[in-house]
């Protein structure tokens, strides 16, 4: 362990999803740092970049931070780590921010630097081989285990690295590296670690800056704040003049997107914050201290599956009738009714997501308004067949302006459309895998190489 802290420099909790704003990454540069690390990946997208092996990310804005962290990382001669690569952290995002870094070194004519990189793509012959010698890979928030049928309808599968792909590289001299899939945290965690860090610090720090200003206030995304691991403690700092890392958005974010708001699982064991305590040691700064990590043997890791369910098409109908809302679910049983009656297809399916009223927690919404002023129906249909799901669609969204209410007395329908006609969307995609799979070497799912760079 240095006898000074190591300091960590996040310029982005998404890198490509918006570009990071280049002035507070500046002033993190020039505040003194020893790592630029990114997290290029999220579930938050949904599962179809993944089963479609696509980023959502703009190609641009990708290569924009990718080209601010790496012109710093070579000034400085500093590491540089980004993990998921492309959103998902398929081979084919690694092998794109790869090709991105290559030209990049010849854009500007870098010296040479060593690159590295590993893949976290799993085969479907590597799972079959699991459940043919019997060992299972056990279902997590109430899946059930894999079996061969969940294999067979999934498209592609990513295991979730832990520390260990990142610790190989930095060991073999790895300047920048390009990670596949991983936890959040580890792409901080492992250069801590292997400087000799507590390892319950060391995730701790990974997990309270990989959304970068997302631990800050006032509210400002993209904006950078460095990270220092100490001994004993951890300080996040923002580097946005006008917002301050405090007790409340620090503490907040470590309990941020997880079910128990005090776990954080990774390949190889949990971080416990039970005991964490924070401090505020000036306007921008937050210390913590108490974080611990529980080691797990054997390693177990994460597995997260896509498969296609079929074509989907969107169309939208707004409606300012009160009296058509307030019989809205009349109006939609006549329109499924509809659709039932007049397509011949049977296998597909149709959703009417009612914004104004629960469109964004469907039937977990505890606000139950009776008589909204407007309410915009957005109808989706998902069939193998796009032509069916054109029909279904299409149908479903004109239906409810034909619905045969009793009282009504108007000829004109109670229904508003944006377009008359319905819109092909992106096809429709489900999670299929979220799985753990015990490994007894937790780098073998995650092969590393490790290239020169010369422009």
């Amino acid at each position: 362990m240095p006898d000074r802290g190591l300091r960590f420099l996040c310029p982005n909790g998404h890198l490509g999803f918006a570009p990071l704003h280049t002035d507070s990454f500046r002033r993190g540069l020039a505040s003194g740092v020893d790592f630029i690390v990114a997290d290029s990946g999220s579930d938050d997208i949904g599962p179809g970049p993944l089963g479609s092996d696509t980023s959502v990310s703009p190609l641009t804005w990708q290569t924009h931070d990718l080209e601010q962290m790496l012109l710093a990382s070579r000034r400085l001669g500093i590491p540089m780590i980004v993990g998921s690569a492309g959103d998902t952290g398929t081979n084919s995002r690694v092998d794109l921010y790869v090709q991105i870094i290559r030209e990049l070194a010849a854009k500007h004519s870098l010296p040479p630097f060593r690159l590295g990189y590993f893949y976290s793509e799993v085969t479907h012959g590597r799972l079959f081989e699991e459940l043919a010698a019997g060992r299972r890979i056990e279902g997590l928030d109430g899946r059930p285990h894999l079996d061969a049928d969940t294999i067979r309808r999934t498209d592609r599968i990513v295991a979730m690295a832990g520390v260990h792909p990142y610790i190989r590289l930095l060991d073999a001299g790895a300047d920048v590296i390009i990670g596949g899939r991983s936890s959040d945290s580890v792409l901080f965690a492992a250069p801590a670690i292997r400087s000799g860090y507590p390892e319950g610090l060391a995730y701790y720090l990974g997990k309270v800056l990989e959304c970068a200003s997302f631990n800050a206030e006032p509210y400002g995304g993209k904006e950078s704040v460095v990270g220092e691991i100490t001994g004993d403690s951890v300080y996040v700092t923002a580097m946005h003049p006008d917002q301050r890392c405090t007790v409340a958005s620090v503490s907040a974010h470590a309990m941020y997107e997880r079910a128990n708001p005090f776990y954080e699982y990774v390949a190889g064991g949990l971080l416990d914050m039970t005991k964490c305590r924070y401090e505020q040691v000036d306007e921008r700064t937050t210390r913590v201290t108490g974080p611990t990590f529980h080691p797990a043997s054997p390693v177990r890791v994460k597995l997260e599956g896509a498969g296609k369910v079929g074509e989907r098409f969107i169309g939208m109908a707004a409606i300012r009738d009160p009296y058509v809302i307030s019989r809205l679910d009349d109006v939609i049983g006549w329109a499924q009714e509809r659709v039932r009656s007049a397509v011949s297809a049977k296998d597909y399916q149709l959703y009417y997501h009612v914004y104004g009223r629960n469109g964004v927690m469907s039937d977990m919404e505890p606000v139950r308004n009776p008589k909204p002023h407007e309410v915009l129906i957005v109808v989706e249909a998902v069939a193998g067949d796009p032509n069916v799901a054109h029909e279904v669609c299409l149908m479903g969204t004109r239906q409810l302006f034909y619905a045969r209410l009793g009282q009504s007395t108007g000829t004109a329908g109670g229904v508003a459309f944006l377009l008359d006609e319905v819109l092909r969307a992106s096809p429709a995609y489900e999670w299929t895998m979220n799985h753990t799979m015990a490994v007894d070497d937790p780098l073998e799912l995650f092969p590393t190489q490790v290239i020169t760079v010369a422009s």
